[in-house]
């Protein structure tokens, strides 16, 4: 039997602004990635999406990323590792805060949108991240994207590690991803997201935008929360998996 977790980013409105349907979503995902306040969320926010998993059996995730809420966190900033660390720590944290108060505990970690991106290939921002993971909370899961430098480097570090997939976003021939400002980069037809999803969780190969074909191999597939349709793409996917024999189970429950 195939296990496999399926994650969605979620609590990304902060004050009076509304992203995404997070209520709908959390009826189908395992895992939530929650924004931490910096690049999205705030507190009211934090807590509301913490409290709503709770509800329904859903994991709960960190999700840092650059202080940068006027990019949404799209944007690379130059940061030091060391400014990395500093920040992620001040992000996880207050999330894991969040979480403790409401009888919830820390799953894992999943760097946001640049941040995540600029560690999948930077050794030094990957180490910045892993060794903040790897000191404050050890036992979380490290959610890294598929067969990057960020894998390497906290497996290097003893931690343990989800690789991810992304059913809802396009992929090039060397296993990453199509930049967002490119064609191709975001799918949003339910039926090719959850075919996609079906044959990752089976370590069968998928179409890449430049003409190939890539296998990517994962414990967790991810569905943003602001992808349009996100609650149906969610739908379908999960239907997809179970429909294929795939159990989907919180990552944290099996990996």
């Amino acid at each position: 039997m195939r296990y496999v977790d399926l994650n969605c980013d979620l609590g990304e409105s902060f004050g009076p602004y509304r992203l995404g349907n997070d209520e709908a979503v959390l009826a189908y995902v395992t895992s939530a990635n929650v924004a931490c306040g910096m690049h999205a969320g705030d507190p009211l926010v934090m807590r509301k999406t913490v409290r709503m998993c709770r509800e329904r059996g859903v994991a709960v995730g960190a999700h840092p990323g650059y202080p940068d809420l006027w990019g949404f966190g799209r944007r690379a900033l130059p940061m030091t590792p060391d400014e990395v660390y500093a920040f992620l720590l001040a992000q996880v944290g207050a999330l894991e805060a969040v979480a403790r108060a409401e009888g919830v505990p820390l799953q894992h970690v999943k760097p946001h949108g640049a941040l995540y991106n600029v560690a999948a290939r930077d050794e030094a921002t990957a180490a910045a991240v892993a060794e903040a993971v790897r000191r404050a909370w050890p036992e979380a899961i490290l959610v890294v994207l598929s067969g990057s430098t960020s894998e390497r480097v906290a497996r290097g570090l003893g931690l343990r590690v989800a690789r991810e997939a992304f059913c809802d976003r396009g992929y090039r021939r060397d296993g990453s991803l199509v930049p967002r400002d490119q064609p191709g980069a975001v799918l949003v037809e339910p039926f090719e997201v959850a075919s996609r999803a079906v044959r990752i969780a089976h370590g069968e190969p998928i179409e890449t935008v430049d003409g190939g074909e890539v296998v990517v191999e994962a414990e967790t597939l991810c569905i943003h929360g602001d992808t349009p349709g996100a609650a149906e793409l969610a739908a379908a996917v999960r239907a997809a998996l179970e429909e294929a024999h795939v159990r989907v189970r919180p990552m944290g429950s099996w990996l």
